[in-house]
């Protein structure tokens, strides 16, 4: 799970002055701001109403710009592909998340209906055991409820066509091994079925938290499925920049730290940027997207300090692929991570519907590489439709696509994901972990960078 989490109840403050301005205006009103404990998601900004607010109402309210689906798809230029009929169709896009969310069928279609996008197609299953009861006052399963929807809602976002497989695991992944045997057994068994193209993990887990890097070989066996049965196998880099979390979930190390499975070679990476606002809080065009890396004064934490960035840096585990050997300047002798980085910041988060509680039902703002991730299952799926067939393990391809012209790969050469932060373990005395900057090509901040998807999905297939 993506573990630099922020509460809703931070931004007091801004709340205050916005849901006034937005009553007066008679658009839906940010509910009152409520404490909780950390739990997964960058939420910014809950609003209450039978309309999702515009960008200039979430700026207004919470000096943080907020998208919609349009919005997104305008901005990655998708919009001429999806006229097309490249929606998806004819593929499936896995979310693989523990406990799930009791109302995403009912959520999934307000989505759908408030943004004008084609009914989905969602499925749910729980091969590897029922899961327990929801239970609105255990954080951590709340915290999963907003992982699926966030997962759920983005990824038919982007590939309205595609049908959506939810899988759900019994037991929550933390940091280690614990939660990852039920996920791979799920995910083997989707593999094993045939029932998925691309798999989504909007979850990890910082390598040093496994009792030895044998823990992590020992499960690795989805993803060798995957990339023997040609499934394309996806997961979010992290919210903490080049640094990440404990075993007990506090944040970071203070050196340079990866997250599995982000950094195994037989999956993409995906990494953060930031789809910087205009002044009324549309987004720029994609070249102007930036390395995310946000303050935590925008989240009322005290200046000087980050709040989060988009993970990225060399693994500790794992050595270069021979995919890598193009960028071996950058990465040396490690696998480097991300390959390719989408939305994460909180600067410009994603709108998303629930309705379970304690907090629904109400439209939120919500950040994170675990937005990233989804986000990009579709640009998958829908390159899985051009082709006509599944690309499979996709990175080999990334990085032969990198070396061509006219490949629709933005390269990101601004921002860096360094992190400042109070450390847990050392009496929450404020530690920097020095990060790395983007520059021209790959870098351990954006990867390979992002995407024009028009461009990027037609070369994707034909490289």
């Amino acid at each position: 799970m993506q573990k630099r989490v922020f509460r809703i109840g931070a931004l007091t403050g801004l709340a205050a002055i916005g849901a006034a301005s937005l009553l007066a205006s008679g658009a839906p009103a940010l509910a009152a701001p409520t404490a909780r404990p950390d739990i997964v998601g960058h939420i910014v900004g809950r609003f209450n109403g039978a309309q999702p607010p515009t960008s200039a109402q979430c700026l207004a309210a919470t000096g943080l710009a907020c998208y919609d689906p349009a919005q997104i798809a305008a901005h990655y230029n998708l919009d001429a592909l999806h006229d097309r009929g490249l929606t998806g169709k004819g593929k499936t896009i896995v979310i693989v998340d523990s406990y799930g969310s009791p109302t995403i069928a009912g959520d999934l279609q307000t989505f759908d209906a408030v943004f004008h996008l084609p009914a989905a197609s969602l499925s749910i299953i729980q091969p590897v055991g029922a899961v327990p009861p929801f239970d609105p006052t255990n954080a951590t399963m709340v915290g999963w409820a907003e992982e699926t929807t966030l997962d759920v809602e983005w990824s038919h976002a982007i590939a309205p066509g595609a049908k959506i497989l939810l899988v759900e695991t019994p037991v929550a992944e933390t940091e280690g091994s614990v939660g990852f045997p039920q996920i791979v057994a799920a995910e083997n068994y989707v593999i094993n079925h045939h029932l998925g193209d691309v798999i989504s993990q909007s979850f990890g887990a910082t390598e040093p938290t496994f009792s030895s890097p044998a823990a992590i070989f020992a499960l690795r066996s989805a993803f060798k499925n995957a990339a023997e049965h040609n499934v394309t196998v996806l997961a979010a880099s992290g919210d903490n920049g080049a640094t990440d979390a404990f075993f007990d979930g506090t944040c970071c190390y203070a050196h340079h730290v990866n997250s599995w499975p982000s950094s195994d070679p037989l999956v993409t990476s995906v990494g953060g940027t930031e789809v910087v606002p205009r002044a009324n809080g549309t987004p720029e065009s994609v070249s102007h997207d930036v390395v995310w890396q946000d303050p935590a004064t925008i989240v009322g934490g005290p200046a000087g300090q980050t709040c989060c960035a988009g993970g990225g840096g060399p693994s500790a585990v794992f050595s270069r692929p021979d995919y890598q050997n193009s960028v071996a300047g950058v990465v040396g002798n490690s696998r480097g991570t991300p390959d390719i980085s989408m939305s994460a910041s909180l600067s410009g988060a994603v709108l998303v519907y629930w309705s379970f509680q304690p907090f629904g039902p109400s439209y939120f703002q919500i950040a994170g590489t675990s937005e990233a991730s989804p986000i990009f299952s579709g640009i998958v799926a829908m390159a899985d439709q051009l082709a006509g067939h599944d690309l499979g393990q996709l990175n080999g391809r990334l990085y032969r696509l990198a070396t061509t012209s006219n490949n629709g790969i933005v390269d990101v050469t601004k921002g860096g994901n360094g992190m400042t932060f109070p450390d847990a373990h050392k009496g929450n005395a404020v530690v920097t972990v020095a990060g790395y900057n983007a520059g021209p090509g790959y870098d351990l901040a954006s990867g390979l960078g992002t995407i024009n998807a028009a461009v990027f999905i037609p070369a994707l297939v034909a490289i």
